[in-house]
């Protein structure tokens, strides 16, 4: 993880605090979410402390501080998602990985992330995992979508 950063900060020379979102980008799309140990170094690298740049980042909700899960879901609760049913959607979604918002499974397989809006109105309510979206979901249709990615495991 420590040379994956080091790497990413080779192509910051000089930086200064106006390079740490671009950092802290390159770092997530790198390792999958900032480590501690990824925003010890950064910090470093940018003489900051930890504590300002957590709290920076912690402002935005694009970056995560834990590992995602194999299958990252994002389930939509924008404004047409929501009014055709997302919130059951969530609660049974909640229900079957036994995790809530912001959490992966103990497996590691699954993590789910409730986000604004997907983006794709038309196929509401809507889940993307990891880039692959399911249209007009149900709360009763989770588990069988859920399955194939479970079933995809075992065939591997």
């Amino acid at each position: 993880m420590k040379s994956t950063v080091q790497e990413i900060l080779t192509h910051y020379p000089n930086a200064g605090h106006d390079s740490l979102i671009p950092i802290l980008q390159q770092v997530q799309e790198k390792l999958g979410f900032l480590s501690e140990e990824a925003v010890v170094e950064v910090g470093k690298y940018l003489k900051m402390p930890a504590s300002k740049i957590f709290g920076v980042a912690t402002f935005y909700n694009q970056f995560r501080f834990t590992q995602p899960g194999k299958y990252h879901v994002q389930l939509c609760r924008g404004t047409a998602c929501h009014v055709l049913g997302s919130a059951t959607v969530l609660e049974e979604m909640e229900k079957q990985l036994k995790v809530k918002s912001g959490q992966t499974t103990r497996d590691k397989l699954f993590s789910l992330e409730v986000v604004a809006c997907i983006g794709a109105c038309g196929l509401a309510p809507v889940i993307s995992i990891n880039g692959e979206f399911h249209a007009k979901v149900t709360s009763d249709s989770i588990k069988s979508i859920l399955d194939e990615y479970r079933n995809r495991e075992v065939q591997s």
